[in-house]
Parts: C-alpha cells; sequence; structure tokens
C-alpha cells in the first residue's frame, strides 16, 4: 500500500536524522572533530561564533532545500526538509549530553560509522542531509568536474579548514571519520547482502541454465544475441547472484563449458521479479 510505503520512508529518515544528531553531539563535536558539507562548515561556524549548531544546521541547509525542489523534486525536498529539521532539533536537545568518550580516535570511528549509517539511510529513502551535493549539481554544468569531483573538493577545502580552527591533529581524525562515514554510506545504500549481475554466452546455454538452476537454486533468463564479428546467433544467459554465491557460479560455467564469455557487474539494488532463492537440489 503506498501509505505504508510512505511510512515507512519516513520512519527511516527520522531514524537517519536522529542517528546523524547523535553522531555529532555524543562523538564527534565533543572532540573538535567534523564532518565534510554543510555540517563541516556548521560545526565551524559554531566553534567561532558561539551560536547553536542545530541553527546554523538548519539555516545553512535551507536554501539548498529550494533549490533542491527546483532541481530535483518535490519528494526529494520534502524529505531532505523533514530530515534537516529533525537532525537540527535533535542537535539541539542533545547538546547539554555530555560526550561519550574523549578520545579522539574513538570519536572519529564510531561517529564516523552512526554518522554513515544515519546519513545512508536518509539517501536510500530519498532524501538528504547535507546541501553540498545539490551545488555540486549546479556547478557540474558550468564546470568540467563530476558532481564526485566538487564534493570531494568542497569537503577537502572543508576538512583542511578543520586544521586552522582546531588544529591539524583534529583535521586528520577528521579527515578519518569522513571517510569511515563515507564507506558506511556506501554499505547502508547498497547492503550487506551485495547482489550481482551475471551475463553468460555459451554454446550450451540450456544446459548452462539448468545446472545454475538446480546446483545455485537461481532462476535465469534466455536473450537472443547475434555476434557482430561471425553474424552467428547465440543465446545469452542472464541471471543475478548474491556475492556470497559467485564463487560457485564460477564453477559451475567451469564444469559445464570452459570456453564460456563470462561477465560480472554489481547491481545497487535487486527489486520485484523472481528473485528469491529456489531449493537447491
Amino acid at each position: 500500500m503506498a501509505w505504508l510505503k510512505s511510512l515507512k520512508r519516513i520512519t527511516f529518515i527520522l531514524l537517519g536524522a536522529i542517528l546523524v544528531a547523535v553522531a555529532l553531539e555524543i562523538f564527534l563535536v565533543p572532540n573538535d572533530v567534523i564532518d565534510g558539507g554543510i555540517v563541516g562548515i556548521s560545526i565551524i561556524f559554531a566553534h567561532l561564533s558561539g551560536l547553536n549548531l542545530g541553527v546554523l544546521l538548519f539555516v545553512l541547509n535551507l536554501p539548498f532545500f529550494f533549490i533542491g525542489y527546483k532541481q530535483i523534486g518535490k519528494t526529494f525536498a520534502l524529505s531532505t526538509l523533514l530530515g534537516v529539521i529533525v537532525m537540527s532539533v535533535g542537535t539541539n536537545l542533545l547538546h547539554s549530553v555530555p560526550g561519550l568518550t574523549d578520545d579522539p580516535l574513538l570519536a572519529a570511528v564510531f561517529g564516523g560509522i552512526i554518522l554513515g549509517i544515519g546519513v545512508g539511510l536518509v539517501i536510500r529513502n530519498g532524501g538528504s542531509l547535507d546541501g553540498t551535493e545539490i551545488l555540486a549539481i549546479l556547478f557540474n554544468k558550468k564546470l568540467p568536474l563530476s558532481v564526485g569531483q566538487t564534493v570531494m573538493i568542497f569537503n577537502l577545502f572543508i576538512l583542511g579548514s578543520a586544521g586552522f580552527v582546531f588544529g591539524w591533529d583534529r583535521a586528520m581524525y577528521s579527515l578519518m571519520a569522513y571517510f569511515i562515514a563515507f564507506k558506511m554510506i556506501d554499505v547502508v545504500i547498497e547492503g550487506f547482502d551485495e547482489t550481482k549481475s551475471v551475463w553468460i554466452i555459451s554454446d550450451k546455454p540450456e544446459e548452462l541454465g539448468n545446472c545454475i538452476l538446480q546446483r545455485l537454486g537461481r532462476g535465469v533468463t534466455y536473450l537472443n544475441g547475434e555476434g557482430a564479428y561471425t553474424g552467428d546467433s547465440k543465446k545469452v544467459i542472464f541471471c543475478v547472484v548474491t556475492r556470497l554465491e559467485e564463487a560457485k557460479l564460477k564453477l559451475i560455467v567451469e564444469d559445464v563449458d570452459p570456453q564460456a564469455f563470462l561477465a560480472i557487474g554489481h547491481i545497487h539494488d535487486v527489486q520485484g521479479g523472481r528473485f528469491k532463492k529456489k531449493d537447491i537440489h
């Protein structure tokens, strides 16, 4: 049901924003460790001006809400606004709570992990907690740089600025926290059980397809193809497997047709179809 999906999406956005607030106020900020993007700028400004971090997070992200509304869409903008409000209120409420550790290394590691999980949950459910990506999309139209390269330049500048404000050792801890958070975002968005797409061109397509079905428990799809060089008709086998099943799939192909052409690619998400695993015989 549509309302149930919306409720689930909103719940995960709220949870992600709360986790970010916890990471900031319980781990990173008390140890003068920052994140990249608008969050990092807000932490630096809060330290220099004495203004409330929660207020700065909301005010500095607000312009990007309107930009996101025009550039990406209403759903994204509203999801972003909800996440930013909850993150800002959360940091404000947790500001008086003492940090869980005064060891900057522990703060960078665990703060980065929690921050990455929170941001990943928000992004996976259609929102954002930082306007840097939106700004990078705008610059991408005028500069010969990709969105990822632009974001990296922004963040290197922000994390480098932390060295002048908090000291260079804290800047290095901040870089560590940023890297950990970056990797955790990937884990949350892509999942631990990473799926892979498999394309196989073989002279024994039916035999190979049956072996994959029986020995691996995965369904296959046959596609009609034609060799550009020879003009011969070929059947292409397509299937989706998990990361843990990749090695066994290669063994099956090697056993049935060692000369088969095998291509394996990463998939970020699988939805619908018949991906559920069948019984292995």
